[in-house]
């Protein structure tokens, strides 16, 4: 059974930078696409960044993008959320996911992905 375990959340102020890290285990990581979501207060969970097998391709959420920097280790199973700039709107419990290869996903939603952490609160407040 595939687990993930997320760590690295935290309470940071606006402008700071957190990094956030998914160690898997009980899988053929190098086998799984990796992503990241996040939920917020009365929000639901949504896509934040997705990184292929390989780690060449990396797509994020337009609110994200340029300051968020996904990554993985295939030699250490772990999954990384490099975060800078942080906003007060990134407030959120930040949910690491592993998603078996299949055609006709897009790895952009919750359903795409069979393995989930118990996420990491990040807040980000002054």
């Amino acid at each position: 059974q595939v687990q993930l375990v997320e760590s690295g959340g935290g309470l940071v102020q606006p402008g700071d930078s957190l990094k956030l890290s998914c160690a898997v285990s009980g899988g053929a990581f190098s086998s799984l696409r990796m992503g990241w979501f996040r939920q917020g207060p009365g929000k639901e969970r949504e896509f934040v960044s997705t990184i292929s097998t390989d780690g060449v391709r990396r797509f994020y959420a337009d609110s994200v993008r340029g300051r968020f920097t996904i990554s993985r280790d295939n030699a250490s199973n772990t999954a990384s959320l490099q975060m800078h700039s942080l906003k007060s709107e990134d407030t959120a419990v930040y949910f690491c996911a592993a998603g078996n290869l299949a055609s006709g996903k897009n790895y952009r939603s919750t359903k795409d992905y069979e393995y989930w952490g118990q996420g990491t609160q990040v807040t980000v407040s002054s």
